[in-house]
């Protein structure tokens, strides 16, 4: 009888200590007035403002409150030493298809990035007629458009937020396949019926990218973008050359500005060629008298002096034209190349990309060449004992195909600096998403633009005081894309944050071994979540698509 009471008490106690975990939990939940409370932190809240000691409060993937807060949290980060920051936004990326093969966007992510802005060379779409790809891993291209594209994406997962333009090659390609002849009124007609769906999907611009000179029809390009106008989209421009030929296609870039109406976004801002080196105050200029007379150009820039993109853009466009396959083929006749060696596009192009001794072959396909990546062009020709770089050059090509990727060192540090001083220009990687398993050898631009500013340019060089060097990455480029709720602290805005050590961030990789990532950035959270957690990944995917000012559902 003692033993049967006993049970029912232990039973009785048991259901009321239950019951008080239960009220408990759900009096500490409504007490709880944020999800997350980061607490102590110094705030550069992306405007530029002198920073401040106080917390940020979260909810439901929104800030709540910036400043002192008493109220309680599921989860409180302690920030202290910390800087606490907008997430970055890399206005230049080519994380299109990258983030599809890997949604976790390790190596943006942990630089701070949470938003990727895509669409730079040839976008995801349109891709009306055009054949499908494989992009390895059992991935296909079977999208047409943007809405296929990122219904993907988000089917998918991703870490990181993404932004994209509709680019003025795609659609042209679309209807023209590789003719590069005039547009007939008919073929105009179907590449703005094509721009005018992809900002209806939810692209929030367009974008060109031409070879060294600028467009061969400027007007079909206006034409594009006063659609894009039309649906409070902007205009991005990679303009061909940053050498020899700068002065004029910035000059075509504020013409678009001025007859489409259209805010100007240039990308990668800088000067290249030894002999072009400090020249970079007359380019400033340029954009400085277009913004005196009332129009809106900003630029961008990375943070270092060798660039990266295909040997096949120092060839001429001859030997290009009808496509990489055509282009391929030619490569296989002896004559052409010697044709090609000779013209003197191909050795204006060599000299603009650093010559032989600053080409680096970074990425190839055959297995025999793959020896030469992280080499220069100059030191490739002495290991297969070539006397002339040049042929080298086009020996190599035509062995790949064409396709060799490639690292130029063709900039000064002085244009690079002259550059990040400008209030209108943001920081921007040209990168992609990836991780430590991409292949060849990437520019480091891909693991450590943001953590290089933020520790070489500020910290270290004192180019940039902090609270710019972030304005620069946070509220100035959403203000160049027109994002009404990301790129500053503050309340009603969407919670992409990042927190970093002002003494510790930096880059730890370099040109000879890029693939690490930074270090000292323990945390990132992407609309509200926590996607770096102590420095490390979560797995967590809280990314979204960014729809555009036209977007219709």
């Amino acid at each position: 009888m003692e033993n049967h009471r006993l049970r029912v008490l232990l039973m009785a106690f048991g259901v009321a200590l239950s019951w008080m975990w239960i009220w408990g939990d759900f009096l500490w939940a409504q007490e709880s007035d944020y999800d997350i409370v980061i607490r102590g932190g110094r705030i550069v809240d992306g405007t530029g403002n002198p920073w401040f000691e106080g917390d940020v409060g979260i909810q439901g993937g929104r800030i709540t409150a910036v400043g002192s807060i008493n109220g309680g949290a599921r989860r409180v980060i302690d920030a202290e030493g910390l800087v606490v920051a907008p997430g970055f936004i890399d206005l230049h990326t080519h994380s299109d298809l990258p983030l599809l093969r890997n949604g976790n966007a390790e190596s943006k992510i942990r630089q701070g990035v949470t938003l990727d802005v895509l669409g730079e060379v040839g976008s995801v779409a349109p891709r009306d007629g055009l054949a499908n790809e494989d992009l390895g891993g059992g991935q296909i291209i079977d999208w047409t458009t943007f809405t296929g594209y990122f219904d993907r994406v988000q089917k998918q997962g991703i870490a990181i937020n993404i932004i994209s333009h509709v680019a003025a090659d795609q659609v042209r390609r679309v209807v023209m396949g590789h003719d590069t002849g005039a547009a007939s009124s008919a073929q105009l007609e179907r590449m703005k019926s094509l721009v005018v769906r992809s900002m209806e999907e939810g692209a929030w611009g367009l974008v060109t990218r031409f070879s060294s000179g600028g467009p061969t029809h400027p007007q079909e390009i206006i034409a594009l973008a006063r659609v894009a106008a039309s649906y409070g989209g902007n205009y991005a421009s990679h303009i061909g050359s940053e050498g020899f030929e700068q002065e004029k296609e910035i000059d075509f870039a504020i013409r678009v500005a001025e007859e489409a109406r259209i805010p100007v976004h240039i990308f990668h801002f800088k000067v290249r060629a030894r002999e072009n080196w400090g020249t970079m105050d007359r380019f400033v200029g340029q954009i400085e008298s277009a913004r005196s007379r009332g129009l809106d150009i900003t630029a961008n820039q990375y943070p270092y002096t060798a660039m990266f993109h295909g040997w096949n853009a120092f060839f001429p466009l001859w030997a290009r034209e009808g496509g990489p396959e055509k282009f391929a083929e030619r490569l296989k006749d002896r004559a052409v190349r010697e044709r090609i060696k000779q013209d003197p596009d191909f050795l204006a192009w060599a000299r603009e990309h650093g010559w032989w001794e600053g080409i680096v072959l970074a990425l190839a396909s055959r297995p025999t060449n793959k020896r030469y990546e992280g080499m220069r062009l100059s030191e490739i020709a002495v290991l297969r004992d070539e006397a002339d770089p040049a042929n080298t050059c086009l020996e190599l090509m035509a062995e790949e195909g064409g396709r060799i990727r490639g690292i130029f060192h063709t900039m000064s540090e002085e244009d690079v600096r002259l550059a990040m001083r400008q209030p209108w220009v943001a920081i921007a990687s040209d990168g992609s998403a990836i991780d430590l398993e991409a292949e060849g050898v990437p520019h480091p631009r891909n693991y450590g633009t943001n953590p290089r500013v933020l520790g070489h340019y500020v910290r270290d060089e004192k180019v940039l005081v902090l609270e710019e060097a972030i304005r620069k990455m946070t509220s100035l480029p959403a203000q160049i894309l027109g994002l009404r709720d990301r790129g500053q602290l503050r309340e009603g805005f969407a919670a992409d944050v990042v927190l970093f050590d002002p003494v510790q961030v930096h880059n730890t990789n370099s040109f000879e071994r890029p693939k690490s990532y930074p270090e000292g950035i323990p945390y990132v959270l992407v609309n509200g979540v926590v996607v770096i957690d102590q420095g490390r990944h979560t797995g967590a995917r809280p990314g979204k698509v960014l729809y555009g000012p036209g977007y219709k559902p």
